[in-house]
């Protein structure tokens, strides 16, 4: 896959995952400080917009949302931004298949190319990648999926986490205050890790 090169100088490259627009249970499951899916929604709406500009450029690493799809659309039409989908596990049916009418381009992974750095972006972490095995500061790996939050430790995958290198960063809401993380801020996130990591 070749990459995808993006000039960076205008910091309007931002990073967001499972957003789970309209999916009731999920504030259960997360523990998402809301009361409801509409404050929810609104919020992260809100958020959204409050940090992304009508031409910054947006990729969700997935699990876009789960509900009615006239409501979906609704919510996906007020988000500002051009917006690249990264599959998540919950989007073949809802989004890929419904709503993909939103996004510029709609992939299972990106392999990009911010500046000198290399940038693999899936919706799950992983185990190795590509370019890890040069060094924690030769690329980084963005993910979403086990929703790292400081509101819980549950999850399925919450017992794995320890084993990810310095090097990859969970952009999903839970993680990042329910709004999408900038490009300068996910590197600034990742270097700090690397610096005070033990690798």
């Amino acid at each position: 896959m070749k990459p995808i090169t993006i000039d960076i100088n205008k910091d309007n490259v931002f990073f967001t995952s499972d957003t789970h627009f309209s999916h009731v249970n999920i504030i259960k499951y997360c523990n998402r400080p809301f009361t409801d899916v509409d404050e929810h929604d609104e919020t992260l709406i809100n958020n959204w917009n409050n940090a992304v500009g009508k031409d910054d450029i947006v990729f969700h690493l997935g699990d876009v949302a789960l509900g009615p799809t006239k409501r979906v659309h609704d919510i996906l039409e007020r988000l500002n931004g051009k917006i690249y989908l990264c599959v998540g596990n919950h989007d073949w049916r809802s989004i890929v298949k419904q709503q993909a009418w939103r996004f510029e381009e709609i992939h299972q992974q990106y392999n990009l190319k911010i500046g000198k750095r290399h940038v693999i972006l899936n919706h799950f972490p992983f185990l190795c990648y590509s370019g890890s095995w040069r060094g924690l500061d030769s690329s980084y790996q963005l993910f979403g999926h086990v929703h790292t939050s400081p509101y819980t430790d549950k999850g399925l995958d919450f017992s794995r986490l320890d084993i990810l290198f310095p090097s990859q960063y969970d952009v999903g809401v839970d993680n990042n205050n329910f709004t999408p993380v900038s490009w300068n801020d996910v590197n600034n996130i990742i270097d700090a890790q690397i610096q005070s990591s033990k690798f």
